[in-house]
Order: structure tokens, then sequence, then C-alpha cells
């Protein structure tokens, strides 16, 4: 029978080594205050776009990880109105979207503050919202097992079982103990921001103590990790990272769940924190970009066609999959082929737009050139 790193005799004291990850974390406390270096230097409007689209990729990323797709739309709505900024009236018709909005700006707004059983369950209200299938803002409590499993009905497999839901309370006021000592100043401080974190994650999703969320709620504390060890809030998405090979994050971590000795994981989980603190140096890049693109076009631009600029720039700098084309443009605009084709026309000779792949007939498509 498996054994998980929760049933043996060492748990919960995690023994790792950074020899092979100590030029990566020299590389991420250069990247990290280099970006902050970056944003210092810029406008303030400029520098709220990039930490909205942060936020933004953060918070759709983190569902997306868990096969959920919330509303991009009120998600943006929610940050921002968290933010301060949301003066519209719209009514966000996804609540989910918009405690998950409001959750990621908590993270934010919070990471100084001491790691409590209150602000988890705080998170967890924000993150569930009100179901009357599992208990919110609170540990589990049922008596069957809490798996991790996958596969279908009757072939299912079991990647990890966490402990049962009695030991949840007492699991999570070490798990808290532990985080808070940890922390800058504390008397088991972990100076390096991506080791702690690292280690505060695997730590909480291995205990999974609620009912439903552990995922999204695990990268939530990762993230308060991250920005309680630099000192600042962090500019980066790590979800955005890990989404990107999802696989390799669920097979380190069920490894990582066998054993107390984590050094795979650490180097692992630091790897991931500095490909998303490159990814940030791309989104600042390609926000600059993109604020240098509206200030040459907007007086040039038509409602219809900023709509879709819009829309294809909210993709960040991996692109609009596919390009644009008459197709996707009708089905952004509802307007008719002939003015699609005349729009897109028109943002070919304005240098607005250049060719993506082959030109004529049905196969045109389009990027924006920033």
């Amino acid at each position: 029978m498996t054994k998980y790193n929760w049933q043996l005799k060492d748990w919960p004291h995690f023994r790792f080594s950074l020899e092979s990850v100590e030029g990566d974390l020299l590389l991420f406390a250069e990247k990290a205050g280099r970006v902050s270096g970056m944003l210092v230097g810029l406008p303030e409007e400029t520098r709220l776009d990039i930490v909205i689209d942060i936020i933004l990729a953060e918070a759709i990323k983190t569902s997306e990880i868990e096969g959920e797709f919330p509303s991009r739309k009120d998600i943006l709505s929610s940050i921002r109105k968290n933010l301060g900024l949301h003066v519209s009236t719209e009514h966000i018709k996804d609540k989910s979207a918009a405690g998950l909005g409001e959750l990621m700006i908590n993270v934010r707004n919070t990471f100084k503050e001491p790691l409590t059983e209150e602000k988890l369950f705080a998170w967890h209200r924000l993150l569930i919202g009100e179901n009357n299938r599992i208990e919110v803002g609170k540990w589990r409590t049922h008596k069957e097992p809490m798996q991790v499993v996958s596969g279908a009905m009757g072939k299912e497999r079991v990647h990890y079982e966490a402990p049962p839901s009695e030991r949840v309370p007492a699991e999570m006021k070490v798990f808290i103990a532990w985080f808070n000592e940890t922390g800058p100043g504390g008397k088991a401080e972990i100076k390096s921001a991506p080791v702690r974190s690292a280690v505060a994650h695997l730590y909480f999703e291995t205990i999974h103590p609620f009912e439903d969320g552990n995922g999204r709620i695990g990268r939530a504390i990762a993230e308060k990790a991250l920005s309680q060890t630099i000192g600042r809030p962090v500019v980066l998405s790590l979800s955005s990272t890990i989404e990107a090979n999802k696989k390799n994050y669920y097979e380190a971590l069920e490894k990582a769940q066998q054993s107390n000795e984590i050094t795979r994981w650490v180097e692992y989980f630091v790897r991931i924190s500095l490909a998303a603190q490159t990814e940030a140096e791309e989104q600042i890049d390609f926000t600059l970009k993109k604020t240098r693109f509206f200030d040459r076009y907007k007086d040039q631009l038509n409602e219809r066609q900023l709509t879709v600029i819009k829309r294809m720039l909210e993709e960040g700098p991996k692109g609009f999959e596919g390009g644009m084309n008459a197709r996707k443009y009708i089905g952004i605009t509802k307007t008719s082929k002939a003015t699609a084709t005349r729009d897109m026309q028109q943002l070919m000779e304005i240098g607005a737009f250049i060719l993506s792949g082959k030109a004529g007939g049905r196969s045109t498509s389009y990027r924006v050139s920033i």
C-alpha cells in the first residue's frame, strides 16, 4: 500500500537541497528586482494596466488548471472594482468570477499580514460563494476519504489521499504556525522566496483542508509567500506558467506527496517561479507596446476596429490564436462580411494590421502590428 508523506514518521519535516537551483534563485532575484524597477519608472496608468493584466491572467489560469472557465469580462470588472477603478454600474453576472477577482486583490493587498484561519476561511467564501452542496468557509468534516482521482468510473486511479478530516484542524494549526514562522523575521525564516513558496504550496496541498477549492487557494498561498518574502506584491502569474504544462505540475506534486525529501519538487517549483518572472517581463514589454500602439492609432480606429483589436490584445504576448479573419471579425462585432472586410483592409492600409500566414480568400488572417 502506498504511503503518503503525511503518514511518515518525519512529517512535516521537509528536507531538500538547493545545490542544483542556486543559479536559478539568483536569476529569480535579479529578474524580480528588474521588474520592480521597470514598474517604478512607468506612468501610474500604464503601471496599473500591467498589474491588472497580470492579476487577470492569474485569476483565469488558476481556474483553468482545475478545468473551470469563468467569465473573463466579469473577473476584469471585479478586479477593477476592487482596485477602486470600476465606475460602470454594469451588473456582474458570474458571481464566482466576481469572487475570484476579489480574492486575487485581497491576496495582493494583505500580503504583509500573517496567515490566519479566519483569512483562509474568508478566501474560501470568496472563491466558492453560496453553495448548498459543500461546506464553505470551514475545514472539511466528511468521513469519506479526500482523494485526488482520475479515470472513468470503475477504472479510477487514486493519485493521492489526504489526511482524514478529523486531523485537519490540528494539521492546519501547525501549517499556519509554520507559514508565519518562516516569514520575514520569523524564528524559522526561509529567505528565498521561491523556496518558501514551493514548500508552502506543497504543505497546504498535502493537507487539502477544504472540500473544494484547495488548488486555487494553495496557489494564492504560494503567491502570498512570494510577496511576503520579497517584501512587495509579486508581479507574475504562477498559474499561467503552471497551466501551460499542468500535466508536469500534477506529476511533480504526486511524487512530492510520497516523501518528505522534496528536492525534486523544490527544483520544479523554483524553475516554474523563474519562468513566471520571465513571462512577467514579457507582459510588461507587451503592455508598453500596446500603450504605444493605441497612442498612435486611437484617433484612426472606428468602434468596431477598436473592439476587435482590444479583444485580440487580451490574449497577451502569445497573440490571438489563428489570427483575425472575416469570420471571427463578424462574430465579435456582429457586422456584415462586407463591413468586416473593409474594416480589416483599412487596418492593413494604416499599418495597424499585418498579414499572418497566407494571403488570399478564406485563409487570409491578420495580427496586430505592435
